[in-house]
Protein backbone atom coordinates (compact mmCIF):
# COMPACT_ATOMS: atom_id res chain seq x y z
CA UNK A 1 0.00 0.00 0.00
CA UNK A 2 1.06 3.56 -0.61
CA UNK A 3 1.95 5.30 2.65
CA UNK A 4 0.20 8.42 3.78
CA UNK A 5 1.67 11.01 6.06
CA UNK A 6 -0.07 13.12 8.61
CA UNK A 7 -0.77 13.85 12.23
CA UNK A 8 -3.28 12.89 14.82
CA UNK A 9 -5.39 15.73 16.09
CA UNK A 10 -6.75 16.69 19.47
CA UNK A 11 -10.50 16.98 19.22
CA UNK A 12 -13.66 16.50 21.15
CA UNK A 13 -15.75 15.29 18.27
CA UNK A 14 -17.82 12.51 16.91
CA UNK A 15 -21.32 12.49 15.54
CA UNK A 16 -22.38 13.98 18.86
CA UNK A 17 -20.61 17.15 17.86
CA UNK A 18 -22.75 17.17 14.76
CA UNK A 19 -25.93 16.46 16.70
CA UNK A 20 -28.79 18.85 16.30
CA UNK A 21 -28.87 19.74 19.97
CA UNK A 22 -32.63 19.81 20.36
CA UNK A 23 -34.91 18.11 22.83
CA UNK A 24 -38.16 17.52 20.94
CA UNK A 25 -41.34 18.65 22.61
CA UNK A 26 -44.48 16.60 22.94
CA UNK A 27 -46.64 18.75 20.70
CA UNK A 28 -47.29 17.51 17.23
CA UNK A 29 -49.80 16.16 14.79
CA UNK A 30 -51.35 12.89 15.91
CA UNK A 31 -52.28 10.21 13.37
CA UNK A 32 -55.91 10.23 12.26
CA UNK A 33 -58.20 7.59 13.80
CA UNK A 34 -57.54 4.20 12.32
CA UNK A 35 -54.17 5.18 10.83
CA UNK A 36 -51.41 2.67 11.24
CA UNK A 37 -49.40 3.16 14.41
CA UNK A 38 -46.01 2.20 12.98
CA UNK A 39 -43.20 4.77 13.15
CA UNK A 40 -41.18 3.06 10.43
CA UNK A 41 -42.04 5.84 7.98
CA UNK A 42 -43.23 9.43 8.43
CA UNK A 43 -46.66 10.50 7.27
CA UNK A 44 -46.92 12.35 3.97
CA UNK A 45 -46.41 16.07 4.07
CA UNK A 46 -49.66 17.80 5.02
CA UNK A 47 -51.42 19.78 2.36
CA UNK A 48 -50.08 23.30 2.16
CA UNK A 49 -46.75 22.55 3.89
CA UNK A 50 -44.45 25.37 2.85
CA UNK A 51 -40.73 25.36 2.20
CA UNK A 52 -38.95 27.00 5.18
CA UNK A 53 -37.81 30.57 4.66
CA UNK A 54 -34.02 30.81 4.87
CA UNK A 55 -32.78 33.94 6.62
CA UNK A 56 -29.20 32.62 6.74
CA UNK A 57 -28.84 33.36 10.47
CA UNK A 58 -28.50 31.36 13.71
CA UNK A 59 -31.60 30.83 15.83
CA UNK A 60 -29.78 32.09 18.95
CA UNK A 61 -26.67 34.06 19.81
CA UNK A 62 -24.04 31.39 20.37
CA UNK A 63 -20.77 32.01 22.18
CA UNK A 64 -17.64 29.92 21.73
CA UNK A 65 -16.89 28.41 25.11
CA UNK A 66 -14.47 25.62 24.14
CA UNK A 67 -11.19 26.03 22.33
CA UNK A 68 -11.23 24.98 18.74
CA UNK A 69 -9.69 21.70 17.67
CA UNK A 70 -5.90 21.61 17.52
CA UNK A 71 -3.17 19.26 16.31
CA UNK A 72 -0.49 17.50 18.26
CA UNK A 73 2.84 19.30 18.06
CA UNK A 74 4.57 16.30 16.49
CA UNK A 75 3.73 14.26 13.44
CA UNK A 76 4.22 10.64 12.52
CA UNK A 77 3.72 8.87 9.20
CA UNK A 78 0.53 6.98 8.51
CA UNK A 79 1.79 3.77 6.97
CA UNK A 80 -1.34 2.66 5.16
CA UNK A 81 -4.05 4.34 3.20
CA UNK A 82 -7.63 3.82 4.39
CA UNK A 83 -8.95 0.30 3.87
CA UNK A 84 -12.11 1.71 2.35
CA UNK A 85 -10.18 3.05 -0.64
CA UNK A 86 -8.98 -0.42 -1.60
CA UNK A 87 -12.35 -2.03 -0.96
CA UNK A 88 -14.12 0.54 -3.14
CA UNK A 89 -11.38 0.38 -5.83
CA UNK A 90 -10.47 4.05 -5.78
CA UNK A 91 -7.60 3.62 -8.23
CA UNK A 92 -10.03 2.51 -10.97
CA UNK A 93 -12.64 5.22 -10.47
CA UNK A 94 -10.89 8.00 -12.47
CA UNK A 95 -11.35 5.86 -15.60
CA UNK A 96 -15.06 6.67 -15.36
CA UNK A 97 -15.42 9.91 -13.34
CA UNK A 98 -13.63 12.21 -10.90
CA UNK A 99 -16.44 14.49 -9.80
CA UNK A 100 -15.47 17.24 -12.23
CA UNK A 101 -18.19 19.82 -12.67
CA UNK A 102 -20.00 18.73 -9.50
CA UNK A 103 -20.49 20.81 -6.38
CA UNK A 104 -21.21 19.09 -3.05
CA UNK A 105 -22.70 21.06 -0.18
CA UNK A 106 -21.43 19.89 3.22
CA UNK A 107 -23.88 20.81 6.00
CA UNK A 108 -21.84 20.23 9.13
CA UNK A 109 -19.57 21.97 11.66
CA UNK A 110 -17.95 24.03 8.93
CA UNK A 111 -15.01 23.17 6.72
CA UNK A 112 -11.58 24.69 7.21
CA UNK A 113 -9.48 25.31 4.13
CA UNK A 114 -6.84 22.69 3.43
CA UNK A 115 -4.11 22.31 0.83
CA UNK A 116 -5.66 19.08 -0.43
CA UNK A 117 -8.79 20.90 -1.58
CA UNK A 118 -6.67 22.71 -4.15
CA UNK A 119 -8.81 25.84 -4.09
CA UNK A 120 -12.06 23.91 -4.59
CA UNK A 121 -13.65 25.01 -1.30
CA UNK A 122 -16.09 27.89 -0.92
CA UNK A 123 -18.19 29.24 1.94
CA UNK A 124 -21.92 28.79 1.75
CA UNK A 125 -23.29 30.17 5.01
CA UNK A 126 -23.24 29.92 8.79
CA UNK A 127 -25.99 29.16 11.33
CA UNK A 128 -23.59 29.25 14.29
CA UNK A 129 -22.00 32.69 13.94
CA UNK A 130 -24.06 35.54 12.57
CA UNK A 131 -23.01 36.57 9.05
CA UNK A 132 -20.32 33.87 8.94
CA UNK A 133 -19.24 32.10 5.76
CA UNK A 134 -18.98 28.52 7.08
CA UNK A 135 -15.20 28.30 6.61
CA UNK A 136 -14.33 27.85 10.28
CA UNK A 137 -14.42 24.29 11.60
CA UNK A 138 -13.95 24.70 15.33
CA UNK A 139 -15.06 21.13 16.06
CA UNK A 140 -12.97 19.32 13.45
CA UNK A 141 -15.84 17.26 12.09
CA UNK A 142 -16.90 18.88 8.82
CA UNK A 143 -13.37 19.11 7.44
CA UNK A 144 -12.89 15.37 7.84
CA UNK A 145 -16.22 14.73 6.15
CA UNK A 146 -15.37 17.03 3.23
CA UNK A 147 -11.95 15.42 2.84
CA UNK A 148 -13.48 11.99 2.29
CA UNK A 149 -15.52 13.51 -0.52
CA UNK A 150 -13.03 15.66 -2.40
CA UNK A 151 -9.47 15.71 -1.04
CA UNK A 152 -6.78 15.46 -3.72
CA UNK A 153 -3.16 15.67 -2.50
CA UNK A 154 -0.76 16.84 -5.19
CA UNK A 155 1.91 14.43 -3.92
CA UNK A 156 1.41 10.95 -5.39
CA UNK A 157 3.31 9.46 -2.44
CA UNK A 158 0.33 10.28 -0.24
CA UNK A 159 -2.11 7.40 -0.51
CA UNK A 160 -5.18 9.13 0.89
CA UNK A 161 -7.69 10.49 -1.63
CA UNK A 162 -11.28 11.64 -1.66
CA UNK A 163 -13.68 9.53 -3.66
CA UNK A 164 -14.51 12.47 -5.97
CA UNK A 165 -11.20 14.36 -6.02
CA UNK A 166 -12.24 16.90 -8.65
CA UNK A 167 -15.52 17.91 -7.01
CA UNK A 168 -16.01 21.31 -5.39
CA UNK A 169 -17.13 21.71 -1.78
CA UNK A 170 -19.57 24.30 -0.44
CA UNK A 171 -19.39 24.54 3.36
CA UNK A 172 -22.51 25.44 5.33
CA UNK A 173 -21.90 25.48 9.07
CA UNK A 174 -25.07 24.40 10.83
CA UNK A 175 -23.91 22.96 14.15
CA UNK A 176 -21.14 23.14 16.76
CA UNK A 177 -20.66 21.74 20.25
CA UNK A 178 -17.96 24.30 21.00
CA UNK A 179 -20.42 27.16 20.65
CA UNK A 180 -23.07 27.36 23.37
CA UNK A 181 -26.27 29.24 24.10
CA UNK A 182 -27.44 29.73 27.68
CA UNK A 183 -31.14 30.25 28.18
CA UNK A 184 -31.49 33.12 30.69
CA UNK A 185 -34.86 31.88 31.89
CA UNK A 186 -33.81 28.32 32.76
CA UNK A 187 -30.02 28.64 32.75
CA UNK A 188 -29.98 25.58 30.49
CA UNK A 189 -27.32 25.30 27.82
CA UNK A 190 -27.18 23.78 24.37
CA UNK A 191 -24.81 23.69 21.47
CA UNK A 192 -25.53 25.26 18.14
CA UNK A 193 -27.81 23.41 15.80
CA UNK A 194 -31.52 22.60 15.65
CA UNK A 195 -34.00 21.04 13.27
CA UNK A 196 -35.06 24.55 12.36
CA UNK A 197 -31.60 25.66 11.24
CA UNK A 198 -31.05 22.31 9.52
CA UNK A 199 -34.17 22.88 7.44
CA UNK A 200 -32.93 26.34 6.50
CA UNK A 201 -29.48 24.95 5.67
CA UNK A 202 -31.04 22.35 3.35
CA UNK A 203 -32.91 25.09 1.51
CA UNK A 204 -29.75 27.18 1.30
CA UNK A 205 -27.73 24.28 -0.10
CA UNK A 206 -30.47 23.46 -2.61
CA UNK A 207 -30.58 27.08 -3.80
CA UNK A 208 -26.80 27.46 -4.13
CA UNK A 209 -25.73 27.64 -7.74
CA UNK A 210 -24.53 24.37 -9.27
CA UNK A 211 -24.94 22.24 -6.12
CA UNK A 212 -25.86 18.73 -7.29
CA UNK A 213 -25.30 16.78 -4.04
CA UNK A 214 -25.52 17.60 -0.34
CA UNK A 215 -24.11 15.71 2.62
CA UNK A 216 -25.55 15.96 6.13
CA UNK A 217 -23.51 14.09 8.74
CA UNK A 218 -25.79 15.49 11.42
CA UNK A 219 -28.34 13.48 13.38
CA UNK A 220 -30.83 13.71 16.18
CA UNK A 221 -32.99 11.00 17.73
CA UNK A 222 -36.28 11.17 19.53
CA UNK A 223 -38.41 8.41 21.09
CA UNK A 224 -40.84 6.85 18.67
CA UNK A 225 -43.43 6.90 21.44
CA UNK A 226 -43.80 10.67 21.18
CA UNK A 227 -46.11 12.45 18.77
CA UNK A 228 -46.04 11.02 15.27
CA UNK A 229 -44.55 14.12 13.69
CA UNK A 230 -43.77 17.59 15.00
CA UNK A 231 -43.84 21.02 13.35
CA UNK A 232 -40.07 21.41 13.07
CA UNK A 233 -39.89 17.93 11.55
CA UNK A 234 -42.53 18.88 9.00
CA UNK A 235 -40.38 21.89 8.08
CA UNK A 236 -37.35 19.65 7.55
CA UNK A 237 -39.41 17.21 5.52
CA UNK A 238 -40.63 20.06 3.31
CA UNK A 239 -37.08 21.32 2.83
CA UNK A 240 -35.85 17.87 1.80
CA UNK A 241 -38.67 17.41 -0.67
CA UNK A 242 -37.89 20.82 -2.13
CA UNK A 243 -34.21 19.90 -2.53
CA UNK A 244 -34.91 16.63 -4.33
CA UNK A 245 -38.06 17.30 -6.31
CA UNK A 246 -37.74 20.97 -7.18
CA UNK A 247 -33.98 21.60 -7.14
CA UNK A 248 -32.86 18.13 -8.32
CA UNK A 249 -30.23 17.70 -5.58
CA UNK A 250 -29.16 14.28 -4.26
CA UNK A 251 -29.41 14.33 -0.45
CA UNK A 252 -27.18 12.05 1.65
CA UNK A 253 -27.27 11.70 5.45
CA UNK A 254 -25.52 9.57 8.06
CA UNK A 255 -27.65 6.91 9.78
CA UNK A 256 -26.59 7.97 13.29
CA UNK A 257 -24.50 6.45 16.06
CA UNK A 258 -25.60 4.77 19.27
CA UNK A 259 -24.91 7.03 22.24
CA UNK A 260 -24.69 10.23 20.24
CA UNK A 261 -27.17 12.88 19.14
CA UNK A 262 -29.78 11.94 21.75
CA UNK A 263 -29.66 8.34 20.45
CA UNK A 264 -29.20 6.27 23.63
CA UNK A 265 -29.83 2.74 22.37
CA UNK A 266 -29.88 0.54 19.31
CA UNK A 267 -33.23 -0.01 17.63
CA UNK A 268 -34.72 -3.47 17.84
CA UNK A 269 -34.90 -6.04 15.08
CA UNK A 270 -38.53 -5.34 14.15
CA UNK A 271 -38.42 -2.87 11.25
CA UNK A 272 -42.00 -1.80 11.92
CA UNK A 273 -41.41 -0.82 15.52
CA UNK A 274 -38.23 1.22 16.05
CA UNK A 275 -37.81 2.51 19.58
CA UNK A 276 -36.36 5.75 18.30
CA UNK A 277 -36.46 7.61 15.02
CA UNK A 278 -33.42 9.31 13.55
CA UNK A 279 -33.61 12.62 11.74
CA UNK A 280 -33.07 13.31 8.88
CA UNK A 281 -32.81 9.60 7.84
CA UNK A 282 -36.46 9.06 8.81
CA UNK A 283 -37.42 10.94 5.64
CA UNK A 284 -36.08 8.17 3.44
CA UNK A 285 -38.26 9.14 0.47
CA UNK A 286 -35.89 12.05 -0.05
CA UNK A 287 -32.68 10.95 1.68
CA UNK A 288 -29.99 8.34 1.09
CA UNK A 289 -29.25 7.27 4.67
CA UNK A 290 -25.87 5.59 5.18
CA UNK A 291 -24.89 2.99 7.76
CA UNK A 292 -21.30 2.16 8.71
CA UNK A 293 -19.39 -1.03 7.89
CA UNK A 294 -16.20 -2.43 9.39
CA UNK A 295 -13.17 -3.72 7.53
CA UNK A 296 -14.33 -7.25 8.37
CA UNK A 297 -17.44 -6.64 6.28
CA UNK A 298 -19.81 -6.44 9.24
CA UNK A 299 -22.21 -3.64 10.19
CA UNK A 300 -20.55 -1.47 12.82
CA UNK A 301 -22.06 -1.97 16.26
CA UNK A 302 -22.51 1.78 16.73
CA UNK A 303 -24.43 2.23 13.45
CA UNK A 304 -28.12 2.75 14.24
CA UNK A 305 -30.33 0.37 12.34
CA UNK A 306 -33.75 1.15 11.01
CA UNK A 307 -36.04 0.64 8.03
CA UNK A 308 -34.88 3.97 6.62
CA UNK A 309 -31.24 2.87 6.08
CA UNK A 310 -30.51 2.98 2.34
CA UNK A 311 -26.94 1.72 1.89
CA UNK A 312 -23.70 1.27 3.83
CA UNK A 313 -20.09 2.42 3.43
CA UNK A 314 -16.78 2.22 5.34
CA UNK A 315 -17.11 3.85 8.75
CA UNK A 316 -14.20 2.66 10.90
CA UNK A 317 -10.45 3.40 11.06
CA UNK A 318 -10.95 6.57 9.06
CA UNK A 319 -8.16 8.73 7.67
CA UNK A 320 -8.98 12.24 6.50
CA UNK A 321 -7.86 15.86 6.59
CA UNK A 322 -6.43 17.44 9.73
CA UNK A 323 -8.80 20.37 10.38
CA UNK A 324 -6.18 22.28 12.35
CA UNK A 325 -3.22 21.79 10.03
CA UNK A 326 -3.86 22.60 6.36
CA UNK A 327 -1.09 20.34 5.08
CA UNK A 328 -1.58 17.17 7.10
CA UNK A 329 -3.87 14.19 7.67
CA UNK A 330 -5.31 12.65 10.81
CA UNK A 331 -6.42 9.20 11.92
CA UNK A 332 -6.92 9.62 15.68
CA UNK A 333 -8.83 11.82 18.09
CA UNK A 334 -8.29 12.72 21.72
CA UNK A 335 -11.11 13.66 24.09
CA UNK A 336 -10.97 16.12 27.00
CA UNK A 337 -9.49 13.44 29.25
CA UNK A 338 -6.74 12.68 26.74
CA UNK A 339 -8.20 9.33 25.73
CA UNK A 340 -7.11 8.34 22.23
CA UNK A 341 -9.53 6.75 19.77
CA UNK A 342 -9.66 5.99 16.05
CA UNK A 343 -11.89 8.10 13.86
CA UNK A 344 -15.13 6.27 13.20
CA UNK A 345 -18.85 6.80 12.77
CA UNK A 346 -21.65 6.90 10.25
CA UNK A 347 -20.67 10.56 9.80
CA UNK A 348 -17.70 9.34 7.77
CA UNK A 349 -19.60 6.63 5.89
CA UNK A 350 -22.03 9.19 4.46
CA UNK A 351 -19.42 11.22 2.52
CA UNK A 352 -18.32 8.11 0.63
CA UNK A 353 -21.87 7.95 -0.72
CA UNK A 354 -22.10 11.70 -1.34
CA UNK A 355 -18.87 11.53 -3.32
CA UNK A 356 -20.16 8.53 -5.27
CA UNK A 357 -23.31 10.51 -6.09
CA UNK A 358 -21.08 13.25 -7.53
CA UNK A 359 -19.30 10.68 -9.71
CA UNK A 360 -22.60 9.26 -10.96
CA UNK A 361 -23.91 12.76 -11.72
CA UNK A 362 -20.81 13.50 -13.76
CA UNK A 363 -20.95 10.27 -15.75
CA UNK A 364 -24.72 10.15 -16.26
CA UNK A 365 -25.66 13.76 -16.85
CA UNK A 366 -29.25 13.01 -17.83
CA UNK A 367 -30.18 11.24 -14.58
CA UNK A 368 -32.23 13.21 -12.08
CA UNK A 369 -31.66 13.08 -8.33
CA UNK A 370 -34.02 10.17 -7.71
CA UNK A 371 -32.48 8.14 -10.53
CA UNK A 372 -29.01 8.71 -9.08
CA UNK A 373 -30.20 7.54 -5.68
CA UNK A 374 -31.83 4.49 -7.26
CA UNK A 375 -28.66 3.61 -9.20
CA UNK A 376 -26.55 3.70 -6.03
CA UNK A 377 -29.00 1.44 -4.20
CA UNK A 378 -29.55 -0.92 -7.12
CA UNK A 379 -25.83 -1.55 -7.62
CA UNK A 380 -24.92 -2.02 -3.95
CA UNK A 381 -23.82 -5.45 -2.68
CA UNK A 382 -27.19 -6.61 -1.41
CA UNK A 383 -27.37 -8.50 1.89
CA UNK A 384 -28.82 -12.01 2.10
CA UNK A 385 -32.24 -10.76 3.16
CA UNK A 386 -35.75 -10.70 1.76
CA UNK A 387 -35.77 -8.30 -1.15
CA UNK A 388 -32.00 -7.81 -0.86
CA UNK A 389 -32.35 -5.27 1.94
CA UNK A 390 -32.20 -5.25 5.73
CA UNK A 391 -32.40 -2.68 8.53
CA UNK A 392 -28.66 -2.67 9.28
CA UNK A 393 -27.09 -1.93 5.89
CA UNK A 394 -30.10 -1.18 3.71
CA UNK A 395 -29.40 -2.35 0.17
CA UNK A 396 -25.80 -3.15 1.18
CA UNK A 397 -22.27 -1.84 0.81
CA UNK A 398 -21.93 0.59 -2.07
CA UNK A 399 -20.11 -0.60 -5.19
CA UNK A 400 -18.78 2.47 -7.04
CA UNK A 401 -17.55 0.59 -10.10
CA UNK A 402 -20.96 -1.04 -10.54
CA UNK A 403 -22.71 2.29 -9.96
CA UNK A 404 -20.65 3.83 -12.76
CA UNK A 405 -20.96 0.98 -15.26
CA UNK A 406 -24.10 -1.09 -14.68
CA UNK A 407 -27.09 -1.13 -16.99
CA UNK A 408 -30.23 -0.13 -15.08
CA UNK A 409 -33.39 -1.14 -17.02
CA UNK A 410 -35.55 1.52 -15.35
CA UNK A 411 -33.31 4.26 -16.78
CA UNK A 412 -34.23 3.06 -20.27
CA UNK A 413 -37.94 2.89 -19.44
CA UNK A 414 -37.78 -0.88 -19.40
CA UNK A 415 -40.34 -2.11 -16.87
CA UNK A 416 -39.25 -4.63 -14.27
CA UNK A 417 -39.89 -8.29 -14.93
CA UNK A 418 -43.32 -9.46 -13.88
CA UNK A 419 -44.14 -12.77 -12.30
CA UNK A 420 -45.42 -15.20 -14.91
CA UNK A 421 -47.53 -18.30 -14.37
CA UNK A 422 -45.47 -21.18 -15.73
CA UNK A 423 -47.52 -24.40 -16.15
CA UNK A 424 -45.96 -27.37 -14.48
CA UNK A 425 -47.07 -30.94 -15.03
CA UNK A 426 -45.64 -34.08 -13.55
CA UNK A 427 -44.65 -36.72 -16.13
CA UNK A 428 -46.85 -39.83 -16.18
CA UNK A 429 -45.85 -42.59 -13.80
CA UNK A 430 -43.39 -45.04 -15.28
CA UNK A 431 -44.78 -48.56 -15.46
CA UNK A 432 -41.95 -50.99 -15.82
CA UNK A 433 -42.31 -53.90 -18.21
CA UNK A 434 -41.04 -56.91 -16.29
CA UNK A 435 -41.35 -59.32 -19.30
CA UNK A 436 -37.76 -59.01 -20.55
CA UNK A 437 -36.45 -59.33 -17.03
CA UNK A 438 -38.50 -62.44 -16.41
CA UNK A 439 -37.29 -64.00 -19.68
CA UNK A 440 -33.70 -63.19 -18.74
CA UNK A 441 -34.07 -64.69 -15.28
CA UNK A 442 -35.75 -67.83 -16.60
CA UNK A 443 -33.12 -68.21 -19.31
CA UNK A 444 -30.32 -67.72 -16.84
CA UNK A 445 -31.85 -70.22 -14.41
CA UNK A 446 -32.40 -72.77 -17.19
CA UNK A 447 -28.84 -72.41 -18.42
CA UNK A 448 -27.48 -72.71 -14.90
CA UNK A 449 -29.63 -75.86 -14.34
CA UNK A 450 -28.35 -77.44 -17.54
CA UNK A 451 -24.81 -76.69 -16.51
CA UNK A 452 -25.31 -78.40 -13.17
CA UNK A 453 -26.91 -81.40 -14.85
CA UNK A 454 -24.02 -81.70 -17.29
CA UNK A 455 -21.47 -81.57 -14.49
CA UNK A 456 -23.40 -84.20 -12.55
CA UNK A 457 -23.53 -86.58 -15.55
CA UNK A 458 -19.83 -86.16 -16.29
CA UNK A 459 -18.93 -86.75 -12.63
CA UNK A 460 -21.07 -89.93 -12.50
CA UNK A 461 -19.56 -91.33 -15.67
CA UNK A 462 -16.08 -90.80 -14.31
CA UNK A 463 -16.89 -92.58 -11.06
CA UNK A 464 -18.44 -95.56 -12.81
CA UNK A 465 -15.63 -96.03 -15.30
CA UNK A 466 -13.52 -99.19 -14.51
CA UNK A 467 -9.83 -99.37 -15.04
CA UNK A 468 -8.84 -101.65 -17.97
Amino acid sequence: MVPVTGVRWVAVFACAVAALGVVPGAAGAQPPPGEEDSMAAPPPLPAGAEVPVDDGQPDEEFVRETNCVSSLPSTEPLEYKPWGQDLLRFTELPTFATGAGQKVAVIDTGVSDHAYFGGRLEGGGDYVVRDGDGLEDCDGHGTAVAGIIAADPADDAIGFRGIAPAARIVSIRQTSANYQYTDPATNSRRGAGSLGTLAKAVVRAADTDDVTVMNMSVNNCRPASKARIQPDEVALQAALRYAVEERDVVVVASAGNVGEGNCPDQNGADPRNPSQIVLPPWFSDHVLSVGAMTEAGEPAEFSIQGPWVSVAAPGTDIVSLDPANPGQLANQTFDKEGKQAPIQGTSFAAPYVAGLAALVRERFEDLDARQVMHRIKATAAHPAATGGRDIRVGHGMIDPIAALTAFIPAEENIPPDEAAAVPFEMPPPYERDWGPAQVAVIGTATGFGLLLLTLFVVHTVRRNRRPT
